[in-house]
């Protein structure tokens, strides 16, 4: 299904519990991402967005919304809406996924950015759901549904989890006070993971000006309305220690798939 023709919030039966970013261009993995989208990227024997994808389905989160920008066509041509009837043995862990497409780049002729991508996807997202990166490694994170309720149950906006720092980004990003509120202004900072669970509100007025679903194809980046509602004392977030690599160049994909 593409986003374009999926029906408004207020009619669809059962709204996705997550999303996967899947729109980057990335420059930086050029040539490799010349032919073929950076989320497709193999790791380890798996399409790199393949890993956050099994991860929400382990952790019973099966209505995923993936935007797609350069190239997102081969996106939606090995995934399809129901990957695990695709006929591939590797997809097999996504057998009870059930997919929704974003394509930006069809709709628009660019990407939207972070929030620009949430919020057009926002008519197919439920009250609290989860965004992972589809060009970011985790292969041990959990999402449980016990963080989605106290994430629930706190009221927040938003709540991240925080890595420490890789050498490629030494200074950081947040700060986290001793009882789990994430700062724009601190002395330590870690780096944001990109895994986060929002509340819908985050994405609409008064924290954000793009209308509600992007008809107009807004492009806008999420740090902003992070730091907006950070200095409200709206964003939670907890540090996570366990294997994380922002596939961020073809150095970094190459040490992956060689250890």
């Amino acid at each position: 299904m593409n986003l374009s023709a999926a029906p408004t919030a207020g009619t669809v039966a059962t709204p996705a519990s997550a999303m996967i970013l899947a729109a980057g261009r990335g420059q930086r993995m050029r040539p490799l991402t010349d032919h073929t989208p950076k989320p497709l990227l193999p790791v380890r024997g798996k399409p790199l967005m393949q890993w956050p994808m099994e991860a929400l389905a382990m952790g019973g989160f099966e209505r995923l919304v993936v935007n797609t920008g350069w190239l997102g066509e081969q996106i939606s041509d090995l995934f399809g809406t129901s990957p695990a009837s695709n006929g591939h043995d590797s997809l097999l862990k996504l057998k009870h996924i059930e997919l929704t497409y974003s394509h930006e780049e069809q709709d628009f002729g660019y990407a939207l950015e972070t929030a620009g991508g949430i919020a057009r996807a926002l008519p197919l997202l439920g009250e609290v759901f989860w965004v992972l990166a589809g060009d970011v490694y985790v292969p041990d994170f959990a999402c449980t549904q016990a963080s989605v309720d106290r994430f629930s149950a706190s009221g927040k906006l938003a709540h991240l989890w925080l890595v420490p720092n890789p050498p490629h980004n030494p200074k950081g990003d947040f700060g986290l006070s001793d009882d789990g509120v994430a700062l724009n202004q601190a002395d330590v900072r870690y780096t944001f993971s990109t895994i986060a669970l929002y509340r819908r509100a985050l994405f609409e007025a008064p924290w954000c000006p793009i209308l509600h679903g992007n008809p107009q194809g807004t492009a806008a980046p999420l740090a902003p309305l992070l730091r907006a509602a950070m200095d409200a004392g709206q964003v939670s977030a907890e540090l996570y220690t366990g294997a994380w690599t922002d596939v961020g160049t073809p150095e970094r994909l190459a040490e992956l798939n060689a250890s």
